[in-house]
């Protein structure tokens, strides 16, 4: 829902810190396997109740998440760079939810099965429809070049690093925040579900 409001703003400062690792010979995919094994340390940091310290990796992660799509802008995208941008960010996602059950598995674990349940739509429901959408040559610039068409709704990017962030500030209220969370995601599945719809049936 915040996506297509936050990422016009986000635009030209990544863009000038992806031009850093440009004249440094670093590539998108480089920047997206550091960033992918920021948010493994996240996890385990998590994981072994460094709560500070995981929302600190977890912002890494995601500011490297969004300096590898800067650069694939300037150095042109690829299908790796996109394959990889996407598989990696759904394994953190699922990892983060995961970690918070093994730190406190009698408080957390029903709640993180039940978010990652709610995962498993959200995420089905956007990669389904980008594979559709890639047949059908549709482009989606509310959220500007990406290498997937973007499939909005009420749970999107900036929605789960704030949830994740809430998380690791508020430990304790994790399964609250799961749950609440978790049910704004299976809104999310069924309004993609009904547009999918609309938009295929023809």
């Amino acid at each position: 829902m915040l996506d297509r409001h936050v990422l016009p703003y986000l635009r030209e400062p990544l863009t000038q810190l992806a031009k850093r690792f440009q004249a440094a010979g670093i590539s998108a995919n480089q920047v997206t396997v550091g960033g992918f094994i920021v948010g493994l340390l996240a996890m385990l940091s998590i994981a072994n109740e460094f709560y500070t310290l995981g929302v600190f990796l977890v912002l890494i992660n995601r500011l490297a998440d969004g300096i590898d799509g800067a650069l694939a802008r300037l150095n042109g995208a690829t299908d790796l760079g996109g394959y990889l941008d996407i598989t990696l960010d759904f394994i953190f996602y699922g990892g983060i939810v995961f970690a918070f059950a093994i730190a406190n598995p009698q408080a957390n674990a029903l709640a993180a099965t039940f978010l990652l349940f709610s995962f498993m739509g959200t995420g089905s429901t956007f990669l389904a429809f980008s594979v559709m959408a890639a047949k059908r040559n549709l482009e989606n610039k509310l959220y500007g070049p990406k290498s997937l068409y973007f499939l909005g709704g009420l749970t999107e990017g900036s929605e789960t690093i704030m949830v994740f962030v809430l998380m690791c500030l508020l430990p304790n209220s994790f399964a609250v925040l799961a749950y609440l969370f978790g049910t704004a995601c299976l809104i999310t599945t069924a309004t993609r579900l009904y547009s999918s719809y609309v938009a295929l049936r023809d």
